[in-house]
């Protein structure tokens, strides 16, 4: 992997990632936006579920849907007219988001009612590939690779800022789960505290470890390697529909052997997570000969210095669609209550995703 490092115009910060060289030399990082962003989010404490929730207003301001001409995550062709990227030779890039919901600058929040704090911590935007028209499973998985190994930099970087105690890679893909921006692209939070979700998994995580001296995911991961609902079994990787599954495609990605986080994965393990999730994003696509949308989230241990065994890298695929024709909404059982309700076994979904031939080559 190769890095370069450069500040905007604007003050924030731009990586570009290359699985060559990059000729950092001829590269100068352009912003649409001249000026720095002074808005200052502010966390508020929610008193009844015991959670932080994050303000910043001025994200309606961000960008949203902008025709092709117009794509702030397209390389710079007129710099009379600059987007976020500049040309080059890079295949990965990342920068500060400019309309983020957490930021290393937060200052004094307000005073209300309920306890109030800075949104202190980092939003960052990963573009997966120059091409507009492309999409993270097309990558060859040399290009995936690479990705994880973004992940991993990203990882290390922001968990080593004090205050920083939990990052999350993620991905949303149509406009069905909220996307704003079309080209090929994720995001890194990086979270002053382990969030509800996260926490939750770590609390169980483990209380399980210290019963068995092992992992819950890496046991439940032994008793489907043979299983209905396996879609990928390589010989340090895993896709699988989840025996629990809470959405109809529900995926789950991950190494055999745990590992904390993408910085502890080993070549062998990187090269074959690559081929697991190239697996599960072309069987998304070839399901009905389109975009499948999705919400991925990768989760890993707390970046709070201390070892974590219990933890076990792995993303959870999140697809809203039962049908071609039909999405799965939230309904009141799963919002007002927690408790999902699915009215698809995760077995015909496995069957119905396995019968997808897919060429890792492609």
């Amino acid at each position: 992997m190769h890095r370069a490092t450069f500040t905007k115009p604007d003050g924030r910060e731009l990586i570009l990632y290359g699985r060559k060289a990059l000729s950092a030399a001829k590269v100068e990082a352009p912003s649409p936006f001249p000026d720095p962003l002074h808005g200052n989010p502010h966390l508020r404490w929610h008193p009844l579920l015991s959670e932080w929730i994050t303000y910043a207003a001025y994200r309606q301001d961000r960008t949203f849907l902008p025709p092709p001409e117009y794509n702030p995550l397209a390389v710079t062709l007129d710099p009379t007219h600059p987007t976020e990227l500049p040309a080059g030779d890079w295949d990965v890039a990342v920068f500060d988001n400019r309309f983020p919901s957490l930021t290393l600058r937060s200052k004094q929040p307000p005073e209300l009612i309920v306890p109030s704090a800075p949104a202190f911590g980092k939003c960052e935007v990963v573009v997966f590939t120059q091409d507009a028209r492309s999409a993270l499973g097309a990558l060859p998985l040399d290009h995936l690779e690479l990705v994880l190994e973004v992940w991993a930099d990203r990882t290390e970087k922001l968990g080593d800022v004090a205050g920083i105690d939990y990052v999350l890679p993620f991905e949303n893909r149509g406009a069905e789960v909220g996307v704003t921006l079309h080209h090929p692209h994720g995001q890194i939070y990086a979270y002053p505290v382990v969030p509800p979700v996260p926490a939750r998994m770590q609390q169980i995580a483990l209380e399980y470890y210290e019963a068995h001296r092992s992992g819950v995911l890496q046991d439940l991961i032994s008793k489907e390697l043979n299983g209905p609902r396996m879609l990928y079994r390589g010989q340090h990787a895993v896709a699988f529909v989840p025996v629990c599954a809470r959405y109809p495609y529900e995926v789950w990605v991950a190494p055999i052997a745990p590992v904390e986080s993408f910085a502890d994965l080993s070549g062998n393990q990187r090269a074959d997570l690559a081929c697991a999730l190239k697996t599960v994003l072309l069987k998304f696509d070839g399901l009905w000969k389109r975009p499948l949308p999705y919400l991925m989230a990768w989760y890993q241990a707390p970046t709070d210095g201390k070892p974590h065994p219990e933890s076990h890298l792995h993303a959870e695929f999140y697809p809203p669609y039962r049908t071609p024709e039909k999405l799965k909404y939230l309904a009141g059982t799963e919002l007002a209550a927690g408790f999902f309700a699915m009215d698809a076994l995760p077995e015909e979904k496995a069957r119905e995703l396995q019968q997808i031939q897919v060429s890792l080559d492609a």
